[in-house]
């Protein structure tokens, strides 16, 4: 089953924070699909909840040096 979630993420500053976010999480089992928008402070995140949680992609975003608000 999947879920959405549009998470608040300050840090990003560039297309390449974007791509940064977007690589960490695409590595993460169970991760559909990303959408990092740094001018909106924001990641958008849809993944399967059997496979990964909410706080195991705060932690990637968080690792990768951006903070999850």
């Amino acid at each position: 089953m999947s879920e959405s979630i549009s998470l608040a993420v300050t840090g990003m500053k560039c297309g390449g924070c974007e791509s940064n976010v977007k690589t960490k999480l695409n590595a993460i089992d169970g991760v559909i699909s990303v959408e990092a928008m740094n001018k909106e402070n924001k990641v958008d995140v849809e993944f399967d909840v059997e496979k990964t949680s909410v706080e195991a992609i705060s932690q990637a975003i968080t690792d990768a040096g951006f903070v999850v608000e």
